[in-house]
């Protein structure tokens, strides 16, 4: 009993820091710095067009999946949020500068951390301090990782390929 405990109080600590993360997140898109709209340009210069609407996606994603991961509610689609909003960041942003996040530019540590945190989330299910659990639910193991990986990443994928248009990088031979 006591292993059932210790393992229930570890995916909690791990939903509720990943969930926390991606609700502040969510709510600094929208309501801090440079509110919706300036998340919407910086969106935009990175390629993802229009900005606006992306930048909607990704807040009420994260302000959803957040909150959804916290409670255990629909683990593996709560956790494909994440899965898909850190695959996309990796891809626009992140990726070109190297692993470490001190790099210039912000390496892809931080988000590939989140999302394969979130993508076992999916597989190892919400433990039994969860809504899922006292719902009845069990998307947990193949299944779940089946979820929070093809709603995750094909998700991120379906949306880089529709929407996502970087401007094309000039080369230093070229601009001289």
């Amino acid at each position: 009993m006591a292993e059932a405990t210790a393992a229930d109080l570890g995916l909690f600590l791990l939903r509720a820091v990943i969930g926390f993360t991606m609700l502040a997140h969510g709510y600094n898109h929208v309501w801090g710095g440079g509110k919706i709209e300036g998340t919407a340009r910086w969106f935009a210069s990175l390629g993802m067009k229009p900005g606006i609407v992306h930048a909607w996606l990704a807040s009420i994603t994260e302000l959803v999946c957040g909150p959804m991961l916290i409670v255990g509610f629909l683990n593996p689609l709560a956790a494909a949020g994440v899965v898909g909003v850190m695959s996309v960041a990796f891809t626009i942003n992140h990726r070109p500068n190297g692993f470490f996040i001190f790099r210039p530019g912000e390496g892809y540590e931080y988000v590939l951390n989140l999302g394969v945190a979130a993508l076992a989330l999916a597989a190892l299910g919400p433990g039994a301090w969860s809504v899922d659990h006292a719902l009845g639910l069990d998307l947990s193991g193949w299944k779940g990782l089946a979820i929070g990986a093809v709603a995750g990443v094909g998700g991120a994928a379906f949306l880089l390929v529709a929407f996502w248009r970087p401007e094309p990088k000039v080369s230093e031979s070229a601009a001289s």
